[in-house]
């Protein structure tokens, strides 16, 4: 017998406060069809003034609980995947741990930028596999509207706010690739590309600083890196896109969405997609697709799922689980 770590529940939360493409119409050089033609974004959502991260994250932490049965005393661990953290310290997962009444196990963040949750859930898959926890809440969640220049058309109208989280459980398996859970992971990052994603900003200059994104050349690196890594992660497994029953990929440009489906030779039909519902919600777009996967009846138990993601570092990856 083999442990795996497999997904238990799953859950999402997003502001209240939605921001329709024409939002920008009046500030900015922009139309709703320039927008939507380039990146597939219909709307985003925006965080309230007093709504953190942690706020949002703990809304899908409690959903994604509920999905599953479970209390917050069940919990081990959590694992929180942001860029964009309440404090400087401590953690935001420090804040949804309390936030949620768990006064026991450990949580901590992640920090990958949009490949965040893929960290995550690989690092949480490896302490699970370590026997280090039984069950691990991860959570992606952000608030980038905080870190927008509001007079770049380029870039602000692509973000917006969200969460997502998964329970992983330890489980069970045969030890081979029809075995429900994690199955695989692949992680890469290239500190050579800095300059193509990054936010001018931080603790050590004391500012915080806005997203700046040389989007073409992100868009060049993203096709190639993503379908590369989600193969690797598969021949890993012992898998191949054949096998495939969804990719759920990080939900940044509808362009990359598809040329990265392309270049594995899949149909955009195995493919969730909600990025025109939200925009690029970096470490929360991956668990978020997730929950509108299932709650859609897209996503249903014996699923093989692709999820991969990059960001800024550049780091990307991508994770192989039977759901």
């Amino acid at each position: 017998m083999t442990g795996r770590a497999v997904v238990v529940g799953v859950g999402h939360y997003l502001p209240e406060r939605v921001v329709p493409n024409s939002h920008f119409e009046a500030t900015l050089d922009t139309t709703d069809e320039w927008i939507q033609s380039r990146s597939g974004i219909q709307r985003r959502h925006f965080a309230a003034e007093d709504e953190t991260t942690s706020d949002l994250a703990a809304h899908a932490a409690r959903a994604a609980l509920a999905d599953a049965g479970l209390q917050a005393g069940d919990i081990d661990a959590i694992v929180l995947a942001t860029s964009t953290a309440d404090l400087t310290f401590p953690s935001a997962a420090t804040m949804v741990q309390a936030a949620l009444g768990m006064d026991k196990g450990f949580a901590f963040d992640v920090q990958a930028v949009c490949a965040g949750f893929v960290y995550a859930l690989s690092t949480a898959n490896a302490m699970i596999l370590a026997g280090q926890a039984k069950r691990v809440l991860v959570i992606g969640a952000e608030t980038f509207s905080r870190i927008m220049d509001w007079t770049d058309r380029s870039t602000c109208v692509l973000f917006g706010d969200g969460a997502g989280a998964l329970v992983l459980e330890s489980q069970t398996g045969a030890g081979t690739s029809a075995d429900r859970g994690i199955l695989s992971t692949d992680l890469n990052s290239d500190g050579r590309y800095k300059d193509l994603l990054y936010v001018d900003g931080g603790v050590s200059t004391q500012t915080t600083g806005h997203l700046r994104m040389q989007g073409n050349q992100v868009f060049r690196h993203a096709v190639e890196k993503l379908a590369s890594t989600a193969e690797t992660a598969l021949d890993k497994a012992g898998l191949s896109a054949n096998d495939v029953d969804w990719i759920v990929p990080h939900q940044a440009n509808i362009r990359i969405i598809s040329g990265t489906a392309r270049k594995m030779g899949l149909s955009m039909d195995h493919v969730v997609v909600t990025v025109q519902d939200h925009g690029n919600t970096s470490a929360a777009s991956i668990p978020l697709a997730l929950s509108v996967g299932k709650q859609r009846g897209q996503i249903n138990s014996g699923d093989l799922i692709v999820t991969e993601a990059i960001g800024g570092g550049l780091a990307w990856g991508a994770v192989v689980l039977r759901w």
